[in-house]
Parts: C-alpha cells; sequence; structure tokens
C-alpha cells in the first residue's frame, strides 16, 4: 500500500510504499483510510520526542482517523503506541478504540478537529469537576487546540473565558469563538486587576518558563487566595520542564494536574468521544482544516510547522 513512511527521527516522512497491515484477531479490523490529521501529537510520535512514540523504525505515522470498514460504516478512530499508523491507504483498528459516524458526517473536518477539540474537552470532563458558570484561562489559546478550547469551555458553560496568546492578530479573532477577555502574554500583570486572576480553571497548552511566570501573577494577584484553582498542564509548547516554587502550592489553595493519555483511562476517553463526535459533526465549532494529498506529505509536513495551518491528508 502506499503510506507516509518515517525512516528516520530527524526527517518528514515520505510518500512510498509499505507492507499492506493484517488484522490480528476479530477485535481488530481493517480499514480504508479516508482522512488522517496532522496534529502535535503525531509530529511528537514521530519525532521520537512524545512520551507515548514507540520509537522503532521504520513507521508510518497519524495518531488518528476516519476511515471505512469492510462492513461499510464510517468510523473515527484512535490508534494506540505501537501500532501502525493512519497516514496510509489502510491501517488496522481496535474496534474498541473506534466510534461510528453519522453516515453524513465530513470525513475532513472529523479527522481534523477530533485531536485538538479532545485535548479541551477531556480536561474540562475528565480532569476538574467543572461546573457551568466558573472561569477559564487558556494559556496558547492561538494554536489549533487552543482555538478549540475557547469554543469548547464556552459550550460547556464557562461564563467567562480569557484568552491569552503571543499572536495578537489571531488573538484578535477569539472574541468571535466565545472569547470574553483576551491577553497577551506580552502583558507582564496579564492586566492588573483583570478576571484572569480570579479565574478558576487554567488550560495550560505552553507549560515551561511561560507557566510559571503566569501562575506567579495569577497568584499574586489573586484576592482570595483559599479560593480553589486547578491548573492543567495540557501541552509543552513552551518546555516540558516548569520549575514551579514550593511556595506557590503553599501560599494557595493551588491544584496541578496533567491531562493526556494515561492520566484520563483509555476508557474515558471512549466514553467522551461520542458525545464530542456530536457536537462536532452538527457543527456546533468553526473548524477550519485544510484537505492535503498524501502524496504530498514531506513538502507539506514542514510547511505546516511554519504556517499554522490544520492539515488533514487524504490518501
Amino acid at each position: 500500500m502506499k503510506a507516509a513512511v518515517v525512516t528516520s527521527f530527524n526527517q518528514p516522512p515520505r510518500y512510498g510504499d509499505f507492507p499492506d497491515p493484517t488484522p490480528n484477531g476479530p477485535e481488530e479490523m481493517l480499514v480504508e483510510v479516508l482522512a488522517a490529521g496532522l496534529h502535535h501529537l503525531t509530529r511528537g510520535r514521530a519525532s521520537g520526542a512524545h512520551y507515548s512514540s514507540a520509537g522503532s523504525l521504520p513507521l508510518v505515522p497519524g495518531a488518528d482517523g476516519v476511515g471505512r470498514g469492510a462492513d461499510g460504516k464510517l468510523r473515527y478512530f484512535a490508534q494506540s503506541p505501537g501500532q501502525i499508523g493512519t497516514m496510509a491507504d489502510k491501517t488496522v483498528i481496535e474496534l474498541d478504540h473506534s466510534i461510528e459516524l453519522p453516515s453524513d458526517s465530513d470525513p475532513v473536518t472529523v479527522a481534523g478537529a477530533m485531536n485538538p477539540a479532545m485535548a479541551s474537552w477531556l480536561a474540562l470532563r475528565c480532569r476538574v469537576p467543572f461546573q457551568r458558570g466558573q472561569k477559564v484561562l487558556i494559556l496558547g489559546a492561538t494554536g489549533s487546540s487552543g482555538n478549540m478550547a475557547v469554543q469548547i469551555a464556552r459550550h460547556l458553560g464557562a461564563s467567562q473565558v480569557i484568552a491569552a496568546g503571543r499572536d495578537e492578530q489571531r488573538l484578535a479573532k477569539l472574541p468571535a469563538l466565545g472569547a470574553t477577555e483576551i491577553v497577551t502574554l506580552k502583558d507582564a500583570q496579564l492586566g492588573v486587576g483583570a478576571v484572569a486572576c480570579e479565574v478558576d480553571v487554567v488550560l495550560d497548552f505552553l507549560w515551561g518558563d511561560s507557566s510559571v511566570r503566569v501562575m506567579e501573577t495569577v497568584l499574586r494577584q489573586r484576592a482570595d487566595r483559599s479560593r480553589p484553582l486547578t491548573w492543567i498542564h495540557v501541552g509543552s509548547m513552551a518546555g516540558e520542564v516548569a520549575a514551579i516554587p514550593g511556595a506557590f502550592l503553599r501560599s494557595a489553595n493551588l491544584q496541578i494536574v496533567g491531562s493526556g493519555h494515561g492520566s484520563v483511562s483509555g476508557r474515558d476517553i471512549l466514553m467522551e468521544l461520542p458525545a464530542l463526535v456530536k457536537e462536532i459533526a452538527r457543527g456546533t465549532f468553526r473548524i477550519d482544516v485544510k484537505a492535503t494529498p498524501l502524496r504530498d506529505v514531506e513538502q507539506v509536513w514542514s510547511e505546516a510547522s511554519h504556517t499554522g495551518e490544520r492539515i488533514v491528508f487524504t490518501p
């Protein structure tokens, strides 16, 4: 079959031949891939850098996708570490890691939206007892996952959604998606007296030194430090290590948790996916994706990291 093939962790995948995959039992199914998104998770696994990377070459990248099996049903599926990826003509899926889609679903839209949407959906649904009316601060709101987080936080009932990011042009577009306030990360005070310092939940796609600085600012300006604040580490766009002083934890009712594969069980993820798919399929969220032929994977892989476009490959 034709596939995107990674032969070096330091090089983008190339379009070429790869052995046809074969199901190992009735719990698996061979599917024709219709669409596969290029996500940060996909890049991380393909470079060997992500904690869930299988670490062996050659490999076919792709963490999830949309396809059709011999039964004719349209499915969204997520691949476990070590499984053959989704950027290929065909792949083998685990049936219990897939869900059936409405027959009129757009494969490209679903494949482009599920991974970035899942990050904030699982964080707010599984990692914190989030309640309608609470306030949310999103760090890294101008990226694809942060963009979806703004919409999902509002959809789940947040009374205020404060979007923080570096790109002022992209920030300016977020009120149309549900952000009640926008704050540039260049603002050392996050806006003195701003509601950013009175939030209940932080969705952090940055981590690293950026998060430590923002955390210090939020805690310093917080009127009541005994009021609970849950800081959810979702991504590491600004670094994997955050040197958080112990005084932050002693001086405030601050809880820091992570959200991702492992901290959220596979069972919980599968329980949440149908509701998220339903909202994506009905057009609840604004999703901008660019369908691209898989044969162009090598060129687009490199270019997309600079343009910030949400790429979905179509075999």
